[in-house]
Order: structure tokens, then sequence, then C-alpha cells
């Protein structure tokens, strides 16, 4: 029900913008989010938006350079990447619950997507 796409190989301090596109129902009441994992580390927390107040959550190694949008007309949240890393290196997976939580733990979203694989070279 979720499908990420736009990921691909960026030089370092070039940008990437990542889709999630919903399908099978709205998710416009739900919290959305981005996570990735980086071969050998566990999952991490990327950025989140909630369904309803708006706001945003980030973690602090995307700050600054990372944000996260949505569109739920289109059923769709977006991660514009920019002044890219080596370390930002990871397969990014979309995620979304329907508790409106914007926070870091994983198994507190119920609906994932298949990831899409970004790559920075140095």
């Amino acid at each position: 029900q979720l499908q990420a796409s736009g990921g691909g190989l960026v030089q370092a301090g070039g940008s990437l913008r990542l889709s999630c596109a919903a399908s099978g129902r709205s998710f416009s009441n739900y919290a959305a989010g981005w996570f990735r994992q980086a071969p050998g580390k566990e999952r991490e927390f990327v950025a989140a938006m909630s369904g309803n107040a708006g706001g945003s959550n980030y973690a602090d190694s995307v700050k600054g350079r990372l944000t996260i949008s949505r569109d739920d007309a289109k059923n769709t949240v977006t991660l514009q990447m920019n002044s890219l890393k080596p370390e930002d290196t990871a397969v990014y997976y979309c995620a979304a619950n329907p508790a409106d939580y914007t926070g870091r733990a994983s198994s507190l979203y119920n609906y994932w997507g298949q990831g899409t694989q970004v790559t920075v070279s140095s």
C-alpha cells in the first residue's frame, strides 16, 4: 500500500527527491515518515510528519538538509534530500501509522513501503 521511489546514485553535495505513494486507503490523517537502513546497521529514523497537526520531526543527523512534506490530495509523501553525504547511503523506507505518531520507534508504524536505494559517492 506504500510505494517508495526516487532513489539513485548521486555525488556528495548533490540532491535527490524521494516519493512515497499510498494506495488502497487515504493516509491523510496518518503520520508518515521515512526510515533508512545502511548495510550492517539497524534501521534508523529519518523524519516524520503529522497527518493532523502538520508538525514534523527530524533526526539530528539530517536537520537542515532533508525536508519532509506531504500532499494529501495525491496521497503522497516526499523527502527532499539536499547536501547529501556519503553517510546518507542506505535503503530508505517510507512508513505510516494511524495514531499520528511522529516519533522514532519503527515498531509503532503499521504500514511500510518496499524501500529505495540511495547511494552517495564521495
